[in-house]
């Protein structure tokens, strides 16, 4: 696993120890920032649902100037710390051990609104709508903003979620679903 594009290009990163995560592949990567993307002018992430933290660095080393990542999983934790002192990036992140509801609810209440939103949870563990719903009506997402979300390529994800409008969806590999938001 490595950094695709930007400041820390060609950079590997150290993935979660076990079979818990299930971390991008570098073709979704490429294809997805170059959608969204490919480089930002500054700007918040957030990373939920983070893993290694991949995507945030992703984002991170095409621009954005902060980012906050979250999971719920004690290994993703310590990889995520772990990719952040070796690329220092520690200065420009936030890491939460928490669950992505209880997260989302705290962000709200610090008034944080994101240029970009990672979502790459567990497939079958977590139900998309409920979520999608959440992040809107919490209005974390800037007008304009973008929203990524993995998902299982046989879930079809609504196209309008009241203030997200769908801009991409695509299956990659026959397995993996992606769509691609962004807020109005």
């Amino acid at each position: 696993m490595r950094v695709i594009s930007g400041s820390h290009k060609g950079r590997s990163l150290e993935s979660v120890p076990g079979s818990v995560t299930r971390p991008t592949s570098d073709k979704i990567k490429e294809s997805v920032f170059q959608v969204m993307g490919p480089f930002f002018e500054g700007g918040l992430c957030l990373d939920l649902f983070a893993g290694s933290g991949a995507l945030g660095i992703e984002a991170l080393s095409r621009g954005v100037s902060n980012a906050l990542f979250v999971d719920a999983y004690p290994k993703a934790i310590r990889t995520i710390h772990n990719n952040m002192r070796k690329l220092k990036l520690d200065d420009r992140t936030e890491i939460f051990r928490t669950d992505a509801f209880r997260a989302l609810n705290a962000i709200a209440k610090r008034d944080l609104q994101f240029d970009l939103i990672l979502l790459d949870p567990p497939y079958q563990k977590v139900n998309y709508e409920k979520l999608l719903d959440r992040i809107s009506s919490l209005q974390l997402l800037k007008p304009n903003g973008f929203l990524y979300c993995e998902h299982d390529a046989s879930k079809l994800l609504s196209g309008q979620v009241n203030h997200l409008a769908t801009m991409k969806q695509e299956t990659y590999n026959g397995t993996t679903g992606v769509t691609i938001f962004q807020g109005n």
